[in-house]
């Protein structure tokens, strides 16, 4: 009985053998590719947290320069933010931040530098939106009114439709264009929501044109006494 079974156990392992003489290698090598692909997807996971620790203890660089108007500071910290870790959005928030005080500031150069690099670099289809409308007002106030008006062209996310028409209706205006402006100022009345108050002032703008976008109230048809149909009758 006992050689019995010593004869089937080693069949059972001649078997095993031959199996894995076929196929070990290809086991083998699956079983490298799942744990590597499982060992890469963790070192991304804690490169990509280890990215957004750094990048966020930048962040906290630039906006306190931002808050003390420290200028110098503030290319510094953003220079770091932009070229070590310009990828997270975490650098594309600062270039905006940046952007918007360097511009308070005097320092439009910088500012249009910062904003050409968030719509250029950023993987943020918002974030890409509003540096494009702020570099168009960059522009516009330094009246390169053609090139303010390129930033406005191309696709924007829907949500920005009435900022973009907007924007447009003011570089027109300055241009002088004030047909062209009032059909942008009415793209952007139509395409924001009553309920948010910058339509209002869209609303002055073209009220300043001598446009009322409002429509007339409807007209009330009084409606026949018993007395009136009484004479109609008789008629």
């Amino acid at each position: 009985m006992a050689q019995h079974l010593d004869l089937e156990e080693q069949e059972q392992l001649d078997q095993l053998k031959h199996f894995w003489k076929q196929y070990g290698n290809l086991i083998t090598w699956a079983l490298i590719l799942v744990l590597g692909a499982f060992a890469s997807w963790n070192g991304y996971q804690y490169w990509q947290r280890n990215q957004a620790a750094k990048s966020a203890a930048l962040y906290d660089e630039v906006d306190r320069a931002a808050k003390a108007v420290d200028l110098a500071k503030l290319e510094r910290a953003f220079g770091d933010i932009k070229d070590k870790f310009g990828s997270t959005e975490y650098a594309q928030q600062a270039g905006l931040l940046s952007a918007k005080v360097f511009f308070e500031n005097g320092k439009a150069d910088l500012a249009k530098t910062a904003l050409i690099w968030v719509a250029e670099k950023s993987n943020n289809a918002g974030y890409q939106a509003v540096a494009r409308l702020r570099l168009s007002a960059v522009l516009a106030e330094a009246k390169v009114y053609d090139d303010a008006l390129k930033q406005l062209s191309g696709s924007f996310p829907k949500e920005f439709d009435g900022l973009v028409a907007d924007r447009k209706g003011d570089i027109l205006a300055l241009q002088g264009k004030s047909t062209e402006a009032k059909a942008e100022y009415g793209k952007a009345y139509a395409a924001l929501p009553s309920a948010v108050g910058y339509r209002r002032l869209v609303e002055f703008k073209l009220n300043a044109l001598g446009v009322d976008p409002t429509p007339p109230p409807p007209v009330k048809v009084a409606s026949a006494t018993p007395a009136d149909s009484a004479v109609d009758a008789k008629k």
